[in-house]
């Protein structure tokens, strides 16, 4: 039964998104008062320009104490939500208020933690592990909607049922992880790229704290959720190498996924999905006719490393589901046996 004197999960969703809008003006506020560091030279992709040039045991210490407090946390209350709220409501329930009370606390917790120590996890592990991680939430996500949307559109692809329950019912461990890892990776810098991703960050975990609520599962806004992966990334691009660089193929490579899967589970008459479909052609041949129509295949990359990655994702779930689902049978029957 609903809690009419609740408050309503989509209201706290638009009250949370203009507070995500805020609270990043504020780390970019707190920012100014960033102490100068002297940076190593940049050495390419697989550099993290953000680290101090001679961390020390303490500075590693309070970024990877931070993290994983702040995972563990998040992962005790998905876990309670699972075993102790287990159903949708349209108002928030007490997990919610806790879960946005304590991402929010961890927020407060990163930005000091950056003031003080400055360091995130981007001193111990590689670059590729943190955008790895989100091209693994997106993927997942890919997956998880296949039965609502399909995977080409609107057409289903043959993923086993027993890989798509698991991953709906066990997805909150894996993208709290993504989330919350990228989100200590790096420390609350506050140049633009960061700024951004501070803010795509922020409203996941907003999404987050909404475990259990109408509002958590809304279709419009889980999927502006995957369509800002667009927006981040293209940004990011012209930030780092200008008009000139690589970010048509993030603009309408993530496009690309939205046109052939993402905009199908909107439930769009299928003239709107071909005007979709004509706006995105006719953007993408306007864009690479001036910088080169003979670089427009670039905008496939995208997309088949998301669905390519499908594949083995599937293969490394099934076994793990089957062996889960046994488990479970096998649990239940000697429930039935003892009473």
């Amino acid at each position: 039964m609903v809690n009419d004197s609740a408050v309503r999960s989509e209201r706290a969703l638009l009250i949370g998104v203009p507070a995500v809008a805020l609270l990043t003006g504020l780390v970019w506020l707190a920012g100014q008062g960033l102490r100068p560091i002297a940076f190593l030279p940049d050495a390419g992709a697989s550099w993290y320009y953000w680290q101090l040039p001679e961390p020390t045991a303490w500075t590693r210490l309070s970024a990877w104490l931070g993290y994983a407090t702040h995972q563990l946390v998040s992962w005790g209350l998905i876990w309670w939500a699972q075993t102790r709220v287990r159903r949708y409501s349209r108002g928030l329930t007490r997990v919610n208020v806790v879960a946005l009370a304590v991402n929010l606390g961890f927020v407060a917790l990163h930005l000091a933690q950056t003031h003080v120590f400055y360091d995130g996890l981007a001193q111990d592990v590689s670059i590729f592990s943190s955008q790895g991680s989100v091209v693994l939430l997106l993927v997942v996500v890919l997956l998880m909607e296949n039965r609502r949307r399909g995977l080409a559109a609107g057409r289903r692809a043959p993923i086993p049922a027993t890989v798509v329950d698991f991953a709906r019912r066990y997805h909150g461990y894996l993208f709290s992880w993504a989330v919350i890892y990228t989100f200590w990776y790096h420390p609350m810098e506050v140049t633009g790229g960061h700024l951004i991703g501070f803010f795509y960050v922020f409203l996941l975990l907003l999404q987050s704290s909404l475990i259990f609520t109408t509002a958590h599962a809304n279709r419009w806004w889980t999927v502006s959720l995957e369509l800002l992966v667009a927006v981040h990334g293209t940004l990011v691009a012209v930030m780092n190498s200008g008009p000139g660089g690589a970010w048509p193929m993030f603009l309408f490579g993530f496009l690309a996924v939205f046109v052939i899967t993402q905009m199908h589970g909107l439930g769009l008459g299928s003239r709107t999905r071909w005007w979709i479909f004509a706006g995105y052609a006719v953007a993408a041949i306007a864009v690479y006719s001036w910088r080169g129509l003979g670089e427009i295949h670039e905008v496939t990359r995208i997309p088949m490393v998301e669905y390519l990655l499908i594949i083995p994702l599937v293969l490394v779930i099934w076994p793990v589901a089957l062996l889960a689902g046994n488990r479970v049978r096998a649990e239940g029957g000697c429930r039935r046996i003892r009473s």
